[in-house]
């Protein structure tokens, strides 16, 4: 029978888990110190999650879980206050930036992952590409526009400034890279390139 990951020794290891990964990537993370952290032994680690591998894929599935949820609680559907698409695609553009920037830890192993291990993202994407569908179908969102390739890219967008803030904080004096200024003027400049590339108008 396939362990269950939600008791409180399989959360403490993901947890610990992410903290390594995100510190050391997944070639330097070290499964023992994982273990030491999360207060279990290695065999633990290894019955509920049966190789390094599949512990990143679980800290990344636990990850994109916690944005889906953050995602949840926003309209797909047009109804006030929000009725434009356009304006319901600016409100969770805004909610997965907020949400990647509170969490440098899933930014930092996103920049890692590779193509399989990002498929646990599928569901809080597929909330903006309903979004754009939705646009595309009430004429406010490009009808040329692939809403699965424009959702991904704005991902990867968001993930991309996030992971080198430093660096692009330095092309921007007088401002330091945990300026919450700075940050939020790129936020606004990252939705406002993305809205300008689906709309219709």
């Amino acid at each position: 029978m396939k362990p269950k990951l939600d008791n409180s020794r399989a959360l403490r290891i993901i947890a610990a888990a992410r903290e390594e990964f995100s510190r050391r990537g997944f070639d330097g993370a070290r499964v023992d110190q994982i273990a030491r952290k999360a207060g279990v032994n290695k065999q633990l680690l290894f019955y509920y999650f049966h190789s390094k591998r599949g512990l990143f894929n679980a800290v990344l599935a636990r990850g994109a879980a916690q944005l889906e949820q953050a995602l949840a609680g926003l309209p797909l559907v047009g109804n006030p206050p929000e009725p434009d698409p356009l304006s319901r695609i600016r409100t969770a553009l805004e909610a997965q930036f907020d949400f990647l920037a509170e969490h440098p830890e899933l930014v930092a192993l996103l920049t890692q992952a590779g193509r399989s291990d990002a498929r646990p993202f599928a569901p809080a994407i597929k909330r903006l590409v309903v979004l754009l569908a939705e646009g595309q179908g009430r004429g406010h969102v490009r009808d040329d526009l692939d809403p699965h390739l424009a959702a991904a890219q704005a991902l990867v967008l968001m993930v991309a400034y996030l992971g080198l803030e430093s660096l692009i904080a330095m092309s921007a004096p007088p401002l330091g890279a945990d300026e919450p200024a700075l940050r939020e003027r790129w936020k606004e400049a990252a939705v406002k390139l993305v809205l300008d590339g689906v709309s219709a108008h």
